[in-house]
């Protein structure tokens, strides 16, 4: 029975299209058909491969490999998901944070996958639904956040937030960010929201800059609905979707977040306390300057 494998990789970088032929050279040896997306076949100019295009790209995929950074595993992960396909990223980046791998593992990698020597987990997910008066409505996902910030710089937005169907504050500030566990260490960490453990099922909610006694971040059940009114005499509104799919926002429009219908099912190689992630990835100091007293 043929197998499949979908590639995705950044083809502006010179080391990461090395890297991707290597790896889908390895997989055709292998037996296994490779598709890439059309848009990036020209690049890699590696014979043997099957160029596709489109939201089905994945479709009936073993496995899709992000070879590159978090921007790249984001972007296969749109690919990956409605396909229900496992995705492995393999950082050929700066952090890295959702890849599985290092570039120093990447033949261990492959040979792992040629043998289905790996596990998969689930990440929960966000769907978001924006809704206002002459206009359509916006439907989008997001893995790590959705946010909602001012659209003008000079100017504060004005937000109602409610959870669960009940008005929780009006924030005047930058923005709002609500975030899955995953995202916990993306934008949310940098607005100052809590570091959450992949395996907890919550929602966040942060705000940005907020001008507000009760501005703290929030941890709800992953049951929970987020609506966040744009007020009807504030700036304009931008919402984002992991940074990769932005939409204009009218004064008055209302914006509904809740966990996503479909999860991101992300390949593990290796059992790797979470903590040790954070360890490497942070550079966190657990020697200290006197070193190890363990």
């Amino acid at each position: 029975m043929s197998r499949t494998a979908l590639l995705v990789t950044h083809t502006g970088r010179r080391r990461s299209t090395e890297h991707a032929r290597s790896v889908a050279a390895d997989l055709i040896d292998a037996g296994f058909e490779v598709r890439v997306v059309a848009d990036e076949a020209d690049d890699l100019d590696l014979p043997g491969v099957v160029p596709v295009a489109g939201p089905q790209a994945a479709e009936g995929a073993e496995i899709v490999f992000a070879l590159g950074g978090d921007g790249t595993f984001l972007r296969a992960a749109e690919l990956a998901r409605p396909a229900k396909a496992p995705l492995l990223g393999i950082n050929l980046g700066k952090v890295g944070f959702l890849a599985e791998a290092e570039i120093d593992d990447l033949d261990t990698a492959v040979r792992d996958v040629v043998g289905r020597n790996y596990t998969v987990d689930e990440r929960l997910t966000l769907d978001v639904t924006a809704e206002f008066d002459g206009g359509p409505t916006i439907e989008s996902w997001a893995l790590n956040e959705i946010s909602i910030e001012k659209g003008e710089r000079a100017q504060m937005l004005e937000l109602l937030v409610d959870v669960d169907g009940r008005p929780l504050s009006r924030y005047g500030c930058d923005g709002v960010v609500c975030a899955t566990p995953t995202g916990s260490t993306a934008y949310a960490f940098s607005g100052g929201g809590p570091v959450v453990w992949p395996e907890v099922e919550a929602l966040l909610l942060v705000p940005i800059s907020a001008h507000a006694l009760f501005s703290r971040p929030l941890v709800t059940a992953p049951t929970s609905t987020f609506v966040i009114t744009v007020d009807p005499f504030t700036t304009l509104a931008v919402l984002s979707c992991d940074g990769r799919r932005v939409y204009d926002l009218p004064p008055g429009a209302r914006v509904t977040v809740r966990r996503g219908a479909l999860p991101v099912r992300i390949v593990r190689l290796r059992p790797r306390p979470f903590t040790d992630r954070l360890v490497a990835k942070f550079g966190l100091p657990v020697h200290g300057w006197r070193g190890s007293r363990r």
